[in-house]
């Protein structure tokens, strides 16, 4: 099984079952993660910042392109609510904009 570690979240390596986007794998591990729009690609407030392992998920989907046109969305960030882990790990941090305030980081 795929594996993504969230570097700024203490503890938190989450396992990513085939097919699943990386939200849902966060949300299923228990883990609150901000996503404004309800996963449906309309934001990018559930993004990652990826440190390592960016070529071993699925490609951008049009709405993560759109935000990359538009200057809203960096070349190494993915939206979680789009992003599929395709195989081997991930690591990646919250964006200091898109913390939730009840949430400790490290």
């Amino acid at each position: 099984m795929a594996l993504l570690t969230i570097e700024n979240l203490p503890g938190a390596s989450v396992e990513v079952p085939a097919g699943t986007t990386l939200l849902a794998a966060i949300q299923a591990a228990g883990y609150d993660w901000m996503h404004a729009c309800g996963a449906k690609g309309r934001c990018t407030t559930c993004r990652l910042q990826v440190s390592s392992g960016l070529e071993k998920l699925s490609p951008p989907t049009d709405a993560e392109l759109r935000y990359r046109a538009a200057g809203r969305l960096l070349a190494n960030e993915r939206l979680t609510c789009q992003a599929r882990l395709l195989e081997g790990s991930v690591s990646g941090r919250v964006p200091e904009a898109t913390k939730l305030p009840h949430v400790q980081y490290g």
